[in-house]
């Protein structure tokens, strides 16, 4: 008996990883049958032809399931989730967006399942491959996963009138010289113009005198990107707060004299936001199984680096290459403006900025 038994533990040492290590290949080659048979996954996620094919096209060609995708703004997916709800309809299983949309809309109905119990490969579900060693989520039922995070563009210049570099800190922009220069996205609605004063209100060094201050730099504030941008681009300002990161980036690499100001030259830095980054799995999905084989493509090496060139994000996965964007590395202790504490900060804000800017 002693002899089976000193057999037994012999066997368990020299063979029990590589046996539990076949585990999720089993699980996975089971699941993945069970998906093509399903023969789809539902996803809703950011518009723009280039996001929808990093989120289709590699998972359909590897894979062989088809992705029916709806593409539309984290307000439109939340009426439209919800609507079909109330009427007993669960027709989405992936939703792919920015955090906002999961904490004001998708969790406080319910809409939402835990992820990680939906991994399956070992290279997603190891913290080690993950910034800051550990799988984030935005809230505490670990719902909505921060696959992308990303340092905040929230300044621009005319590189025929500005040398990037010379602006060091957003106290730069109080300096005469820059009054009736400056150019700033809407910060009163939702978008990067409102992050980025969301962020110059909860920043200890900036807060809201320095709201107060560069209001007083007589800014023109537009809600159109590409005006904002033309802004600029044709030198009637030089500065620009807050745009569309992709509009910009595509008129830099139109040839255009528009340059992004690198956020680690700046004192302040700027904020951390997964964009349009963050991922969720739906409740009462109709598509269980490809549910699995999706998400653990999306959150694997290939799926992110796919999205992440697509995007221009930077992935929170540490194997993801960052040279399409090394600005946007995350800078360690920099501050979130897609928390609850960010948001529920927005009404502080509203009465700053309708102070500020009612003159």
């Amino acid at each position: 008996m002693r002899r089976l038994i000193l057999l037994g533990v012999l066997v368990a040492t020299m063979w029990g990883p590589a046996v539990a290590g076949a585990g999720w290949q089993e699980d996975w080659e089971q699941t993945l049958k069970a998906a093509r048979e399903e023969g789809k996954v539902t996803v809703t996620g950011p518009t723009g032809a280039h996001r929808r094919d990093a989120l289709t096209q590699g998972f359909e060609k590897k894979y062989g399931i088809a992705v029916e995708y709806f593409a539309a703004r984290g307000s439109a997916v939340a009426a439209r989730i919800s609507y079909e709800r109330r009427a007993g309809q669960y027709l989405w299983d992936v939703m792919v967006g920015g955090a906002t949309t999961a904490l004001t809309s998708m969790i406080p109905i319910g809409a939402l399942d835990p992820l990680e119990p939906d991994l399956i490969l070992p290279e997603v579900k190891k913290p080690e491959n993950w910034r800051g060693g550990e799988l984030q989520f935005v809230d505490s039922g670990r719902e909505m996963f921060l696959m992308t995070l990303t340092q905040n563009d929230s300044l621009f210049v005319n590189s025929k009138l500005i040398e990037p570099k010379e602006i060091t800190s957003y106290k730069d922009l109080l300096n005469p010289k820059w009054k009736g220069k400056i150019v700033a996205d809407d910060p009163r609605r939702p978008g990067p113009g409102n992050s980025v004063f969301n962020f110059f209100d909860m920043h200890p060094d900036l807060g809201p005198d320095f709201i107060r201050a560069l209001a007083r730099q007589e800014l023109l504030i537009l809600r159109d990107y590409q005006q904002e941008l033309d802004m600029i681009g044709q030198g009637k300002y030089s500065i620009l707060i807050g745009t569309s990161a992709s509009t910009a980036e595509s008129w830099v690499q139109r040839g255009l004299p528009i340059a992004i100001v690198n956020p680690h030259d700046l004192k302040e830095g700027s904020d951390i936001n997964p964009q349009a980054g963050a991922v969720a799995l739906m409740n009462r999905r109709p598509h269980p199984n490809a549910t699995k084989i999706y998400i653990n493509w999306l959150l694997s090496k290939d799926g992110q680096t796919a999205f992440a060139r697509a995007t221009g994000y930077i992935s929170s996965r540490l194997d993801v290459p960052v040279d399409h964007a090394p600005w946007r590395v995350p800078i360690p202790g920099a501050i979130k403006t897609y928390t609850l504490e960010a948001m529920n900060n927005q009404k502080k804000l509203m009465r700053v900025l309708t102070e500020a800017f009612s003159r």
